[in-house]
């Protein structure tokens, strides 16, 4: 019952963060405005609202939904509340993916970066799914990961120092600091597919998480395929992850923090915060859209820089608790 109350909670935050973005941006419209934009979706209003602001906050909505929930699934199967999509450097896959797309000059070709940062994304996804099918461990998974986020952070350093104009390397870090701007709905559904994958997948995966948390010699003994439902956990986050970072560049603290907005009101248990998770994600990220795009400065905020700003003190705070906790 909890669950469900919070769920509707967090429904209705939604479609109130959703209305603000589609309402508030750079251009103000009036109330004869949104009323003509309704009336007539192809006039000047209806297409600010309809052809420009709703794809945007659709897709902050749905990859803010993939990071929360994949941040849920990555915490109970680590058994780590640090843990996030980031941590196992499928973000970073995902980004040395990109980086590598516009620096050989296929960002003329629509929708060669998403599939290039995607592609990379299930390939790292692929490597620490076979580590999490060889080593039941999470402490392994973790140091795996760690490994391969590095090694995609040294190419993409690479790729930035041997970038061959100042302008492709513009582009490139315009792309890392993550965005939703000038999304169509093309976009939207491209990422609409592995998502929904994804979360299936981490749907199946959702038992063998409860059973982790009591300990890896009573999920062996649960008689549940735990290998296989490991492999699936760790499938499904990296390609909620890729899809994401594939569809608006790389966003941090997200998927940290969902997962503890909503442990205190549903518990610990590593189902139950699955679907009030993906709800927070969406909440946060495209609040953090629409404040980018409503403070006031010159250039509008990128939204990796926003989710870093708000997401960082959340961070410290965490590990903190944890500490304290851990000395206690």
């Amino acid at each position: 019952m909890r669950q469900l109350s919070l769920n509707l909670v967090l429904a209705g935050l939604l479609l109130a963060v959703l209305a603000a973005g589609l309402l508030l941006g750079e251009t103000r419209l009036s109330a004869a405005q949104i009323a003509e934009a309704l009336r007539a979706p192809d006039s000047g209003p209806g297409e600010v609202l309809f052809a420009i602001r709703a794809p945007r906050v659709a897709t902050a909505a749905l990859v803010g939904a993939a990071l929360g929930l994949s941040g849920a699934v990555l915490q109970g199967l680590l058994r780590n509340p640090l843990a996030d999509p980031g941590v196992l450097g499928v973000a970073g896959g995902a980004g040395l993916g990109a980086a590598l797309a516009i620096s050989l000059g296929l960002a003329v070709m629509p929708g060669a970066i998403e599939a290039a940062a995607l592609v990379a994304a299930l390939l790292a996804g692929l490597l620490l799914t076979l580590v999490a099918a060889r080593f039941r461990e999470p402490e392994a998974l973790i140091l795996f990961g760690v490994a391969l986020s590095a090694f995609t952070g040294a190419v993409t350093s690479l790729v930035f120092n041997f970038s061959p104009s100042p302008v492709t390397l513009a582009e490139v870090f315009a792309w890392l600091l993550g965005s939703v701007a000038n999304r169509d709905w093309a976009d939207f559904t491209r990422a609409l597919g592995p998502m929904a994958l994804g979360a299936g997948l981490c749907a199946y995966a959702a038992r063998g998480l409860v059973m982790l948390s009591l300990g890896e010699e009573t999920a062996a003994m649960s008689g549940l395929p735990m290998r296989r439902l490991r492999t699936a956990a760790v499938a499904g986050a990296s390609i909620l992850t890729g899809a994401a970072v594939a569809a608006a560049g790389i966003v941090g603290f997200v998927g940290l923090a969902a997962p503890h907005l909503v442990r205190a009101a549903v518990g610990s248990g590593p189902s139950r915060i699955l679907a009030p998770s993906a709800l927070a994600g969406a909440v946060l990220l495209t609040a953090a859209d629409l404040a980018g795009r409503i403070i006031p400065t010159e250039q509008e905020l990128k939204l990796g820089v926003v989710t870093a700003l708000f997401g960082g003190p959340l961070f410290a705070l965490i590990a903190w608790r944890a500490a304290r906790s851990w000395r206690g």
